[in-house]
């Protein structure tokens, strides 16, 4: 790797712990600004910078330093919102591929990437805060339960934050001459 790779994927590590701490407190599962982050990763670093950026992230995190919304530690695995950090990865990357195979870049197909690696958010979120809150807290949920407190209600601040990862992403593009090139 390169020295503006490292860089640039420790900033926007760095970013997404910031992102952890900027939250909306909701039952079950908190509303944050790491999708953010973790997004305009994807888009401005390409699928393998930004999901190395997420696995930084979460790596950082597991081996003890308090960047997730509830601190750190490998015992973070078991809470009910882990799926959602590794749903960071995934959505990362899969925001940096399908952004990269744009031939002429816009804010609504840009968004609809992003929109894509959001699902991938929520389908690891909702399942982990499922499996947890049944398999490992003993908490009998059902699956209508983890989809409403795990989706449902996240979801509407996360289109908002999906609108502006696009909108400042296409901006910073512009700016960043990082990775792919666009045609606008």
């Amino acid at each position: 790797m390169k020295v503006r790779e490292i860089i640039m994927v420790s900033i926007f590590a760095a970013l997404t712990a910031i992102g952890a701490f900027i939250k909306i407190p909701i039952p079950y599962v908190p509303f944050t600004l790491q999708f953010l982050f973790c997004a305009i990763a994807g888009i401005i670093l390409g699928p393998k910078l930004g999901a190395l950026s997420q696995i930084l992230y979460v790596i950082i995190g597991l081996i003890g330093v308090p960047v997730f919304t509830e601190g750190g530690g490998l015992y973070y695995i078991f809470k009910p919102t882990f799926g959602y950090l590794i749903g960071f990865i995934v959505a990362a990357y899969v925001i940096g591929k399908l952004t990269s195979i744009i031939k002429k870049i816009n804010f609504i197909k840009v968004l609809l990437c992003v929109l894509s690696g959001l699902f991938f958010v929520y389908l690891f979120g909702v399942i982990h805060l499922y499996i947890i809150y049944n398999l490992y807290m003993g908490n009998i949920k059902t699956i209508k339960w983890a989809i409403f407190y795990g989706f449902v209600i996240c979801v509407g601040g996360d289109l908002l934050v999906s609108m502006a990862a696009s909108a400042v992403s296409l901006k910073l593009k512009r700016v960043v001459k990082f990775g792919q090139e666009f045609k606008y």
